[in-house]
């Protein structure tokens, strides 16, 4: 097979959708996974017949430890090997954190942390040794800024993220792996449909704060092209994160503490 493998995690839609259709439009056979087969195989199917690629489907749900390993052994099977990674799968808990049930947030870490991580050290070797690797891990700007109330791991995970890709991107230096993390704000997607607070959000946020996730896919695909540690795209979310930086820890806390009473109920 002459064309480069990008798998794409969480692709049933939102940002992982539009990230295979950039990738496919690059001239990337695609391997889509997600929990909703029939999403993946319209996609699939679109995609093939959109760009001549070929779309491979794999249903699988990243909270089973087990899945990261059977995806990959999956794609062996169908004699492909992983060039390009978008982790992209992802979702929010909603709640206070002693108001939850560990297994619920133990399923969020397996989704959002140990899957991303174990499917890189996966597919890493094979891109150093094939002299190209592409590795997207989808952070948020929650990673840049001090953690709220509610949504309490959801912060954290994402700041692991950041770290993790400035790492790799770090210890991939020269290789011909280029290692990003994608670090967007508020995006048109399912996100805050899946959490149930569609409402509450889009009526406390002002319209200038949202991008589409195709922008946001975009700007993802260009930085991990450029071999740029970390993308924040969209002007406002620069600037936050930049204040971000500057401000003083207690000043961000009081700051992120008013925020956080708007949305409590989050």
């Amino acid at each position: 097979m002459d064309r480069r493998l990008a798998l794409v995690t969480g692709a049933s839609a939102g940002i992982g959708a539009s990230f295979a259709r950039i990738l496919a439009s690059h001239g990337y056979d695609v391997a889509l996974t997600a929990r909703r087969a029939d999403r993946l195989d319209a996609l699939a199917e679109e995609i093939s017949l959109r760009f001549g690629v070929e779309a491979l489907t794999v249903p699988a749900d990243l909270a089973e430890p087990e899945a990261p390993g059977q995806i990959l052994d999956h794609l062996t099977a169908h004699g492909r090997t992983v060039d390009a990674l978008v982790n992209n799968a992802g979702y929010g808990l909603a709640g206070a954190f002693g108001d939850t049930r560990w297994e619920d947030q133990q399923a969020f870490i397996q989704v959002m942390m140990t899957a991303p991580a174990e499917l890189a050290h996966r597919v890493l070797p094979g891109m150093i040794h094939r002299d190209f690797g592409r590795i997207v891990n989808v952070a948020s700007l929650a990673g840049l800024v001090p953690g709220s109330a509610g949504h309490t791991l959801y912060g954290g995970v994402k700041a692991f993220l950041v770290r993790f890709s400035q790492s790799l991107h770090m210890e991939t230096q020269g290789t011909g792996v280029h290692v990003s993390a994608l670090c967007p704000g508020f995006t048109y997607s399912e996100f805050h449909d899946v959490n149930g607070t569609r409402a509450q959000i889009s009526s406390s946020t002002p319209p200038w704060l949202w991008l589409g996730a195709d922008e946001v896919a975009a700007a993802g695909y260009e930085a991990v092209e450029a071999n740029r540690a970390i993308c924040v795209p969209g002007a406002p979310n620069k600037a936050i994160a930049a204040v971000s930086k500057l401000l003083p820890d207690d000043w961000q806390l009081a700051l992120m503490a008013s925020q956080s009473s708007r949305f409590r109920k989050l």
